[in-house]
């Protein structure tokens, strides 16, 4: 099975989790079903397939939904299995730290500037 994610890479969504994730949990096939949702997330925030047209996006403001997506899926593997970490404190500051980016993500599409920004309005 190949990583089958267009909104961020899998680089980007195993630097997002850290290196004490449970690899029993971040697996490929697992990476594949959080991408998925990240995306169709995304896509419905937004009222755009974004999957589909990635291409044709404005490439300046792309980064912001690739950050979005790899930081949800890393979020989901940390929150799987929290025992690799050094502490439960260390990897609940992890998951604050995305929770608090995706919201700020969240509100800045919402706003609709981000939507044209991007091209899709």
């Amino acid at each position: 099975m190949a990583y089958t994610g267009t909104v961020a890479t899998e680089a980007e969504l195993d630097l997002a989790v850290g290196e004490n994730v449970d690899t029993t949990g971040w697996t490929e096939a697992n990476k594949n079903l959080l991408i998925a949702q990240a995306e169709g997330f995304l896509c419905t925030l937004l009222e755009y397939d974004i999957v589909t047209n990635w291409a044709s996006l404005q490439s300046k403001f792309k980064p912001v939904l690739s950050e979005w997506a790899s930081r949800s899926c890393a979020l989901m593997g940390i929150a799987y299995n929290m025992i690799n970490y050094s502490s439960r404190i260390e990897a609940e500051d992890m998951v604050n730290i995305h929770t608090y980016r995706l919201d700020l993500i969240e509100k800045m599409i919402r706003e609709g500037r981000f939507q044209k920004a991007l091209g899709v309005s």
